[in-house]
């Protein structure tokens, strides 16, 4: 049977966007927030990308109001007992998302459920372990935008089953209508253990005094032909989240090229996080 009833914890970039794109799907979401600010502050989010889209043309005036109908921004876990697949989008912290499955293995009441994380670096066994189902505890890494990406990454544990995988992986290729591409449960999974390190150099550039941030990435977009320079990237994916899964793959692998450049730090010790924040490597409106 297919999933038609998933949950999201966290209405951030990440979590609205992944929630958007179930309710887009005809899927019924419900997404968890902390409290009743950021919970209404979630839906507007969502509704307000939505909107968008039919100014833009890419969904019609119809379609949007039956994607918002199907979706409810709520407080707490509790609404979450009856899905069918909870996908995990709190900030990249290690303790917040182990207390978190711990609570949503105890909450979702179905004992077939799948809990999956959007996590970019944690490891997929150690959130697993925080449960009594690890065999239905899977890693669903989307990329920012969700709405855009199109890529998602499927990282089962050792104790993930195959029939979980199955589920999540037909979830997202045959209704979400992304593409899959399957990672070892290693810090980093696929495309953070190469692209990480690429933007820490970069930084590390900056910090040297080798080039200026707007130097580096012009020269990686005309240059190499990227749609977006490494230092914008680092905005737009926070400097904070980034600084996370940078401990996250040296503490993995204990290499010199993962570890966060005190730049880095002291970025996110002033809050200098981005897109964010309003301002990172650049200053935004």
């Amino acid at each position: 049977m297919g999933i038609t009833r998933i949950g999201v914890v966290g209405g951030g970039l990440m979590g609205s966007g992944i929630a958007e794109v179930a309710a887009r799907s005809g899927l019924d979401v419900v997404v968890s927030e902390a409290s009743d600010e950021l919970a209404d502050a979630a839906r507007a989010r969502i509704e307000k990308s939505v909107r968008r889209g039919v100014d833009k043309g890419k969904l019609s005036a119809q379609d949007a109001d039956a994607a918002l109908g199907r979706l409810r921004a709520v407080t707490g876990i509790a609404e979450l007992a009856d899905r069918e697949l909870v996908v995990e989008a709190a900030t990249e912290n290690e303790q917040i998302k182990l207390a978190l499955f711990a609570d949503l293995d105890r909450t979702v009441a179905d004992r077939s459920a799948i809990l999956a994380s959007n996590t970019s670096s944690i490891p997929i066994a150690r959130l697993g372990a925080a449960t009594t189902r690890p065999e239905l505890v899977v890693g669903m890494h989307f990329f920012n935008p969700a709405t855009v990406q199109k890529l998602v990454e499927v990282i089962p544990s050792q104790l993930t089953a195959a029939a979980t995988i199955d589920r999540v992986t037909e979830l997202a290729t045959g209704t979400l209508g992304k593409t899959v591409v399957r990672a070892k449960d290693r810090a980093g999974f696929v495309v953070n253990a190469l692209l990480v390190p690429y933007m820490l150099s970069a930084i590390r550039m900056v910090e040297a005094g080798h080039a200026t941030a707007e130097d580096v990435d012009t020269g990686m977009v005309l240059g190499c032909a990227h749609p977006m320079g490494p230092l914008a990237l680092t905005d737009l994916v926070g400097l904070d989240t980034t600084m996370a899964v940078a401990e996250s793959l040296y503490a993995e692998y204990a290499e010199p090229t993962f570890a966060p450049p005190p730049l880095l730090r002291r970025m996110v010790e002033s809050g200098l996080l981005g897109r964010k924040s309003g301002r990172g490597f650049y200053t935004y409106d």
